[in-house]
C-alpha cells in the first residue's frame, strides 16, 4: 500500500527519486534518570526489545507507532507498512463503519447511526472507467451503486469543490500579484497547493523559505470537506460529527492531508474527511466481494446543491480545461489576464521546456512578457523549481506543482495498466478522455454562485476565509542522532 504515495513519499520510484533521510523517526524519550547508564538492548524471539541494565535486571522498551498524524511525508518511514499505521484511513477502517451503521439501523436505534456521504473526485472515476472498459459517466453511477450497496447514504461529485478551488486561487493570484507590484516581497511566484504530498515536502524540507509562495486556498477534498460538514449537515439538520465523510482520491497523499490537524474540529471532535479510500483500493474492495463494477447496479448521484448548468441538467462528470490535474494553471493564467491587464480571449500554450512534465506558458504584449506561467510534475522538476526560487532566479509568477510525474491522473494510488503499457501512457489516454468531458466554467457555475451567496455569505466573507482557506507549516527538524544522513 506504500508504494502508491507519491514520489515525496517513497522509495521505489527510482526514476523520480529523493534522497531519504531519518529526520522524521520518532525517537522513544528516554529519561535523564536512565540516560548514559551502559544499558544494552536485547531483541527477543518474539521481536520486542529488552533494555539490559548493569544490573542485570531487564525492562521491556515501549513500541513507538507511527501514525498519518506523525508523518512528514519526507520518504522514510511511510515506506514501510510495519513503521506506518494508516489507522483511520483504509477499506477495513471504512467497511467496519458501515457495518456499525447498519447494526444500528437493524438494531431500532437509527437515530444513533451517522449520515454515510461519499464524495467522488473526477480523477478515479476515469480511472476506474478506463479499467472496467467504462464510459465515465456510468462507471460514476455504477460508483455511486457499489458504495451504496455497502450502505452510504449520499453520493456526491466534485465539481463545486474543484470550481471553489480554482476561483478562490485566482483570486488570491490577483491580489499577491498586486501587492508584489507594490513592493511586498515573498508573494510571487504562487505555488499551488492542493497537492498534500508537495505541501508536505515543502513544510518539512524548506520550511518559511517556500511557504510564503503556496497558495492558502485549500483543496478540492479539504473544501468539499468544509460543504459536507457545515452546509449539507445543516441542511439536513445535523451536527458535523453525525456525518462521516468518504472522499474517493487518486493518491495516499490525500490521506496524509485528511489527516492534518488543520481539518479536525476539536470542538466537534470530527475530520472534514473523516476516510479517504483512492481508486486502487475500490479495485481491491470489488476484487475481495468477487465483483465486477461492470456487474454492479447503476445509481444516481446526489446533487443537494442544485444544477451546475441548466443547459447540461444531466451531466454528472465535469473536467476542466488544461491539465487533468483540475487545470490550475489554465484557468488562473486566463483569469488573472483578464482582471490584471484586461485580456478577454488570452491564447494559452504550455509548451514543454526540459521534459514533458515542465511546462510553460507566457502572455506577451507589445514585447513585454506580462505573465509567466509554469507546470512543474514529479519532484526532479520540483527540486529544479525549489533551487532557482533560493537563488532568486525563478522567473514566474504561478507554478502549477504535483509531486506525481503527469500529474493526478498518474497518481500513485490510480489503477494500474492491464496490457502492460506504461502508465504515462495510460495518464495519456485518461488525459484525453478527460479533456472530452463537458468542460466546467466556475464563474458560470449555479451552484457555486448560490453558495458564495448563501453558504457562505458573500465572496470575501469570514465564512469565505474560514471554510475556504487554510495555512501551512514549517516542520522543525529534529536534532537528534538519528537525523544524520549518512
Amino acid at each position: 500500500m506504500a508504494s502508491r504515495f507519491s514520489g515525496a513519499l517513497q522509495l521505489t520510484d527510482l526514476d523520480d527519486f529523493i534522497t531519504p533521510s531519518l529526520e522524521c523517526i520518532k525517537p522513544i524519550e528516554i529519561p535523564k534518570s536512565k540516560a548514559n547508564t551502559g544499558a544494552k538492548i536485547k531483541i527477543q524471539e518474539d521481536g520486542a526489545y529488552m533494555e539490559l541494565n548493569e544490573s542485570g535486571a531487564s525492562e521491556k522498551l515501549q513500541k513507538v507507532e507511527i501514525t498519518l498524524a506523525d508523518c512528514l511525508a519526507c520518504s522514510g518511514c511511510i515506506t514501510t507498512a510495519e513503521s506506518v499505521l494508516v489507522t483511520q484511513q483504509s477499506e477495513e477502517e471504512l467497511l467496519r463503519v458501515l457495518q456499525e451503521n447498519q447494526n444500528l439501523h437493524e438494531n431500532g436505534k437509527a437515530e444513533e447511526a451517522k449520515l454515510i456521504v461519499v464524495s467522488l473526485s473526477v480523477q478515479p472515476v476515469l480511472s476506474v472507467a478506463e479499467r472496467y472498459d467504462l464510459p465515465p459517466e456510468l462507471a460514476a453511477r455504477k460508483l455511486a451503486g457499489h458504495f451504496r450497496k455497502l450502505g452510504a447514504d449520499m453520493i456526491l461529485d466534485m465539481t463545486a469543490a474543484d470550481d471553489f478551488a480554482l476561483l478562490e486561487s485566482a483570486r488570491e493570484f490577483v491580489e499577491r500579484f498586486k501587492s508584489s507590484q507594490d513592493g511586498t516581497k515573498g508573494q510571487i511566484p504562487m505555488l499551488a497547493s492542493s497537492c498534500p504530498g508537495w505541501v508536505c515536502y515543502a513544510e518539512k524540507t524548506h520550511g518559511n523559505f517556500i511557504l510564503p509562495h503556496i497558495s492558502v486556498t485549500k483543496s478540492p477534498q479539504q473544501i468539499m470537506g468544509s460543504l459536507v460538514k457545515y452546509h449539507l449537515a445543516k441542511c439536513k439538520g445535523l451536527s458535523p460529527e453525525r456525518i462521516y465523510h468518504i472522499s474517493v482520491m487518486p493518491c495516499y497523499d490525500k490521506k496524509l492531508e485528511a489527516s492534518r490537524e488543520d481539518f479536525y474540529n476539536e470542538v466537534k471532535q470530527t475530520r472534514d474527511v473523516d476516510c479517504v479510500i483512492t481508486s486502487i483500493e475500490v479495485e481491491n474492495m470489488l476484487i475481495n466481494q468477487g465483483v465486477s463494477l461492470n456487474d454492479v447496479e447503476e445509481s444516481e448521484i446526489d446533487r443537494p446543491f442544485g444544477v451546475y448548468d441548466n443547459q447540461q441538467l444531466d451531466k454528472i462528470l465535469w473536467g476542466h480545461q488544461g491539465s487533468g490535474s483540475g487545470g490550475y494553471a489554465h484557468f488562473i493564467f486566463r483569469y488573472a489576464a483578464y482582471y490584471l491587464f484586461q485580456e478577454t480571449n488570452p491564447a494559452i500554450e504550455f509548451k514543454n521546456l526540459r521534459n514533458p512534465d515542465f511546462k510553460e506558458a507566457v502572455l506577451e504584449k507589445d514585447g513585454k512578457i506580462l505573465l509567466r506561467f509554469a507546470i512543474a510534475n514529479g519532484f526532479k522538476n520540483i527540486q529544479n523549481l525549489v533551487q532557482k526560487l533560493k537563488r532568486g532566479k525563478s522567473p514566474y509568477h504561478y507554478v502549477e506543482v504535483m509531486a506525481c510525474p503527469s500529474g493526478c491522473l498518474n497518481g500513485g494510488a490510480q489503477m494500474r495498466p492491464q496490457d502492460g503499457s506504461q502508465p504515462r501512457e495510460l495518464a495519456a489516454k485518461l488525459d484525453t478522455i478527460y479533456q472530452n468531458l463537458p468542460q466546467s466554467e466556475p464563474e458560470k457555475n449555479l451552484v457555486i454562485s448560490n453558495l458564495y451567496n448563501t453558504w457562505l455569505e458573500g465572496e470575501h466573507s469570514d465564512k469565505s476565509v474560514a471554510f475556504l482557506h487554510t495555512q501551512y507549516h514549517e516542520i522543525e527538524k529534529m536534532n537528534t542522532a538519528l537525523a544524520i544522513k549518512w
